[in-house]
């Protein structure tokens, strides 16, 4: 099978398009025909080995899983003899975790990563939703307890996971701001925001507005900026984020790390968000999909041989939404 390819940390010149061997499903795992792939940060960290710490998980001198590519929307080829849930020819989508191999013809991933497709989305749509979609919905749902009534700022709005964060934080009832770039405040405006702020002419964290959440996505303002927009008694949920500037050692780890140390000692709420991939979380998303409530958004789709040209275009901050890797 073809399959995107890497062996040495690096930039995307590294990532080639190969022949492999095809997987074959262990008695947990079913063997996917890939239709469509999404592209996310965690992608090109992996590809950079970027912050430097995280070649602990990936691999010291290049990445212990040579295919990229987590998230995926496919027909299910073949299942393991344990699997019961899914048949051949199924529709289903997932997220391979740190596993990756998602950029390829075909992919094995075990069975409680993956889920039957949402039937009113296309594989790219499905493809862009679980890794984005499990990260927003923790992050409001499960870390941010998010409740009716309240009021709920996102920084980074128009990104892969801002768009579907939005969209879930009007489902779960709140007043909901969205801080954008000029060029995405329609965008962000027309997925339910009821605030939109333009950071190029607006700093959120000066503006004296408190909000009982504040789901930080971009990993690009102080713990004390941040602290500023919040209520005294408010959640201020982080992920991380931060782009790739020419090497780091710990990256937005940093400030991942001052809210662990910072949380007991202030009375706002400072907690930290790893995404779990999940059959669970994939179920919730695709019930909100097919009800119409969930619709993920996609900037471009690049063939397979493009991947690279898509990292390229992701890492340059171009993108908005999902960017879709057709197979």
């Amino acid at each position: 099978m073809k399959a995107i390819v890497q062996d040495r940390y690096g930039p995307p010149e590294k990532l080639r398009l190969a022949e492999v061997d095809t997987p074959v499903p262990a008695a947990n795992e079913v063997l996917v025909r890939v239709e469509a792939a999404s592209l996310n940060a965690y992608d090109w960290h992996a590809m950079r080995g970027d912050p430097r710490m995280a070649r602990l998980a990936f691999g010291r001198s290049g990445p212990r899983a040579r295919i990229r590519g987590r998230d995926f929307a496919g027909r299910v080829a073949a299942v393991g003899a344990q699997v019961d849930h899914l048949r051949p020819d199924d529709a289903v989508f997932g997220d391979l975790g740190d596993a990756n191999g998602a950029f390829a013809e075909y992919v094995c991933v075990p069975a409680t990563l993956v889920a039957p497709k949402p039937a009113n989305l296309t594989p790219q749509q499905a493809a862009a939703l679980p890794l984005a979609g499990v990260t927003a919905l923790m992050g409001l749902r499960d870390v941010g307890q998010v409740e009716p009534g309240q009021r709920v700022l996102i920084n980074g709005a128009s990104g892969g996971v801002g768009t579907l964060a939005v969209q879930l934080a009007k489902l779960l009832g709140t007043t909901v701001t969205g801080v954008c770039s000029t060029r995405n405040v329609d965008l962000v405006r027309s997925l339910g925001a009821d605030h939109v702020v333009d950071y190029t002419r607006d700093d959120f964290t000066r503006a004296g507005h408190r909000h009982d959440v504040v789901f930080d996505l971009v990993g690009n303002r102080s713990l004390t900026a941040l602290r500023r927009a919040l209520a005294p008694t408010g959640t201020l949920v982080l992920s991380g984020g931060g782009v790739y500037r020419g090497g780091s050692l710990i990256g937005p780890v940093w400030l991942l790390a001052r809210g662990r140390l910072l949380a007991p000692f202030v009375r706002q709420r400072i907690v930290t968000l790893t995404a779990a991939p999940s059959r669970q979380h994939l179920d919730t998303l695709r019930g909100h999909a097919e009800a119409g409530r969930l619709t993920p958004v996609i900037d471009r789709t690049y063939p397979l041989p493009e991947v690279p040209e898509a990292v390229r275009y992701l890492e340059g901050e171009h993108a908005r939404a999902k960017v879709v890797i057709t197979v």
